[in-house]
């Protein structure tokens, strides 16, 4: 405690966080580095594997349905008029272009000027660069980890990968893999889809484990540089969406403890964390991510779960629907541009959508340039003046605007699980059922076999709400029932996630959440807190302060025990997420 008093905060960072690797996964990208950087790197969250299936698929999950149907189209038009008469606008069946005054354009400069909006995508090369290299990846500093996958995936093994004198390379990943042309013999695979584990028939839960564990990896080896005889001297922080069920938490730990092989690991929640990065005790966290939005209170750094929302949708939904927007608008040129099964598309779709939309009043156009992919071909480039460019973003507000694509979701009962990871179960006694196994209870080894054998008992469903974001924060705020609490909730609202960077978001959030509060709430104040990080990677920022501040490590789980045992240790202690160490860390965060 004496050393605690007397050290800076920037040395204790340094003393602590150089062997603590903070691990912030998220359905689009994932936020990984080492707790004593100031930012952690941000890659897109995905591999595409060389394949010589015939017929193949270019992407894992190309077999959503994203048919619109009648009824989703007339809400959708509906969802915009409104919208339109709140920006005061022209509606979606004006015609605006035979009017005879000309219109007052709005100017949309992008936030960062040097962002290369203009510039193209070049397409990947998936072909070795050293013939004489290893085939897996082409690289000697990949060895110890691409041989090992190559071998599990059919169509990769050094045969396979050599078609005529070109040698593809076994995997791609990260933004990389966005990137690589369909007319190459590669399937992209996005193991975290829409805040869980993207499971369906065509792609099963070890192949996206397997992913899981690939893609990390990588990141570890290129990027961080730490191989796999140096990993025991590193400990992992998990920084878990709300989203995730007890299971994948379960499995993400055991691909961080048994497969990454770090020396221990420890859970804390998003929107918790994220309190701790911008240095508050409580808060109201809203995580706009690329696929999922969700809300969270938290009260002097405990986390309350009765207050949590899942929307079922975010940033990419905004990106697709900046192109329905042109398009019925007719300011999209012919060009075939299509963001689920071409995700070059969705980089210049998501690149656009960050430069130009903004939220403010008036018709707000811009003129830019536009790029063609087409299969094999350089970039084309296309001249043209985008429109509408503030109602995309206020989809968030209006769902039916944004028409989630609909995803064969997997089967929930694999999901049940009779402990749940992220409350505190110390003290609790489960019944015994005559049809469980002696494999349940502590003492015994509690490997992937038995969790298949897991009873199911009624658990807190995370069920998505079907709301727009004002209503859900409302809501969930109102949840707490304590009018001093919901007070300062609601002036305390944190925005996280790359939409919390749209220009004029911040007064959109207090000017509709105020309207949602019901008249009968002695509640007549909504402020949102401005971020003291950028709002991408707080949750991570936050991650690592808690690591290097759990001086105890009392929530922290050791490889050891995790492969022997599983939850159940030796001791009798069971696994607890961080909820109740906040207390501890608090008063060192704000001093």
């Amino acid at each position: 405690m004496d050393y605690l008093k007397t050290i800076i905060p920037s040395q204790l960072v340094s003393d602590r966080g150089s062997n603590l690797v903070v691990i912030n996964p998220g359905s689009a990208n994932i936020r990984i580095g080492l707790a004593t950087q100031d930012a952690p790197l941000n890659i897109p969250h995905c591999i595409a594997r060389y394949t010589n299936q015939i017929p193949k698929f270019k992407v894992q999950d190309q077999m959503l349905n994203s048919q619109i149907t009648t009824v989703q189209h007339m809400e959708r038009e509906k969802a915009y008029d409104i919208i339109a008469s709140l920006l005061k606008i022209p509606f979606l069946d004006e015609e605006v272009a035979n009017n005879s005054f000309p219109r007052k354009i709005g100017r949309a400069d992008g936030y960062n000027p040097h962002s290369g909006r203009g510039v193209a995508f070049q397409w990947a090369n998936v072909c070795e660069q050293d013939t004489n290299s290893s085939l897996a990846l082409g690289s000697s500093k990949n060895e110890g980890m691409s041989g090992e996958y190559v071998k599990k995936h059919e169509g990769t093994d050094a045969e396979g990968i050599s078609s005529g004198e070109r040698k593809f390379r076994g995997h791609i990943f990260g933004e990389e893999a966005l990137r690589i042309s369909s007319t190459e013999p590669y399937c992209l695979s996005r193991p975290i889809r829409r805040g869980h584990f993207n499971i369906s028939q065509h792609y099963p839960l070890q192949q996206v484990l397997e992913d899981i564990h690939a893609i990390w990896d990588w990141i570890l080896i290129e990027k961080l540089h730490i191989p796999h005889s140096e990993r025991n001297m590193y400990s992992a922080i998990l920084v878990l969406p709300e989203t995730f069920d007890n299971r994948e938490i379960k499995e993400m730990l055991s691909i961080a403890l048994r497969d990454l092989r770090f020396s221990s690991a420890v859970v804390h929640q998003e929107g918790l964390a994220a309190v701790f990065g911008n240095g508050l005790s409580t808060a109201c966290i809203v995580n706009m991510g690329a696929q999922v939005t969700s809300v969270v209170c938290v009260e002097d750094g405990v986390a309350l779960p009765s207050t949590e929302k899942t929307l079922p949708f975010g940033g990419e939904d905004i990106s697709r629907c900046l192109l329905w927007t042109q398009r019925h608008h007719q300011t999209w040129p012919q060009v075939r541009t299509d963001m689920l099964t071409k995700p070059i598309d969705l980089l210049m779709l998501n690149r656009l959508k960050e430069s130009y939309c903004k939220i403010k009043e008036g018709e707000l156009d811009a003129v830019t340039v536009v790029h063609s992919y087409e299969d094999g071909m350089p970039a084309g480039s296309h001249k043209t003046r985008l429109t509408a460019l503030n109602v995309p973003p206020m989809g968030l507000f209006y769902p039916t605007l944004l028409v989630p694509d609909i995803y064969p979701p997997p089967p929930r009962s694999w999901f049940h699980d009779y402990e749940n990871m992220l409350e505190d179960t110390l003290h609790l006694e489960y019944p015994r059922r005559p049809d469980m196994s002696d494999g349940l209870f502590p003492g015994i080894n509690v490997g992937y076999p038995m969790w298949e054998s897991y009873p199911i008992f009624p658990s807190k469903p995370k069920k998505e709400e079907k709301i727009g974001l004002a209503e859900a924060i409302t809501s969930s705020i109102l949840s707490t029932g304590r009018i001093d609490l919901q007070r300062k909730l609601f002036c305390s609202i944190q925005l996280i996630g790359g939409e919390a960077l749209t220009a004029g978001f911040i007064p959109a959030v207090e000017e509709r959440v105020l309207h949602a509060i019901p008249s009968n709430e002695a509640i007549d104040t909504v402020e949102v807190l401005q971020s003291r990080t950028n709002p991408t990677f707080v949750s991570w920022k936050g991650g690592a302060i808690l690591g290097v501040l759990d001086f105890g490590r009392d929530a922290w789980i050791y490889r050891e025990d995790w492969i022997r045992n599983g939850i159940h240790v030796q001791s009798g202690r069971k696994y607890k997420d961080s909820y109740y160490l906040q207390a501890q860390a608090t008063c060192y965060i704000n001093s």
